[in-house]
C-alpha cells in the first residue's frame, strides 16, 4: 500500500500464465523524494508533498531552490500532495518513495489529465448522430438540432451539450491492477490504459480495498 508519482512511458502488452495479450501502461514512478510533510496543527491538514525528478537547480525559480534545499532533496519536475492514509510508514523530508511500496497485483487508482483534443463539434464531443443525410438537408449532417423550445421554455438551459473544449480533464481511472514492478529501473507496469499523453504525470495512489 502506498502512493508515488510517474510518468506515462507508453503502451506495451505482456503475456499471462495462459499466453493471452494483457495491454499495459508502462509509468516510470521515481525517483520520488518527499520535499514537505504537512500536519494539521501548523497547515491544517495531514499530507505528504512529493516530487518527482532530478532537475537542473538553474531551471527552478529562488522559492523553489529554497523550498527543494529545505528538504536536502534536487529539485524535481513536478509536486504533488497526498494523504497521510495513503502510506503505511510515517516518512520525513528528503525521505525516498519506491515503487517498492507496492506489490505486484495490488489493485491502484490512477489519477492524470486527459489529452487535449482543442475545440470539438457536438459528434466528436458528446457522439451525437447527427441529422438526417436526406429530405434536402445539406449542411446539418453533424450539427446539434434544437438546443432548446422557442416559445417554451425561451431559453436554452444549463449543461445543454453542445460543441466546445474537449479534453484536458482531471480523471481518475479505478482498480487498475499492478501486473508487474521493476525496482531497479523505477518502473510500475500496470494493466489497461491511464489517462494522459507520453510523458505526462500521474499520480498512483493504492485503493483502500
Amino acid at each position: 500500500m502506498g502512493a508515488i508519482l510517474g510518468k506515462k512511458i507508453g503502451m506495451t502488452r505482456l503475456y499471462n500464465d495462459k499466453r493471452e495479450a494483457i495491454s499495459c501502461t508502462v509509468i516510470q514512478a521515481g525517483p520520488c523524494f518527499v520535499t514537505q510533510v504537512k500536519n494539521a496543527d501548523k497547515d491544517g491538514y495531514d499530507a505528504y508533498q512529493v516530487g518527482i525528478g532530478e532537475r537542473d537547480e538553474k531551471k527552478v525559480n529562488k522559492p523553489l531552490q529554497g523550498h527543494y534545499r529545505k528538504a536536502g532533496v534536487t529539485p524535481g519536475f513536478m509536486m504533488a500532495e497526498f494523504r497521510k492514509d495513503d502510506f503505511t510508514e510515517e516518512l520525513e523530508a528528503g525521505n525516498p518513495v519506491s515503487v517498492e511500496s507496492f506489490k505486484e497485483g495490488e489493485v491502484v487508482n490512477v489519477l492524470g489529465v486527459t489529452k487535449g483534443k482543442g475545440f470539438a463539434g457536438v459528434v466528436k464531443r458528446h457522439n451525437f448522430g447527427g441529422g438526417s443525410r436526406t429530405h434536402g438537408q445539406s449542411d446539418r449532417l453533424r450539427a446539434p438540432g434544437s438546443v432548446g423550445g422557442s416559445s417554451d421554455p425561451s431559453r436554452t438551459f444549463r449543461g445543454t451539450r453542445m460543441a466546445g473544449r474537449m479534453g484536458g480533464c482531471n480523471v481518475t481511472v479505478r482498480n487498475l491492477v499492478i501486473v508487474k514492478i521493476m525496482p531497479e529501473s523505477n518502473l510500475l507496469v500496470v494493466k489497461g490504459a491511464v489517462p494522459g499523453a507520453k510523458n505526462s504525470y500521474v499520480k498512483i495512489v493504492s485503493t483502500k480495498k
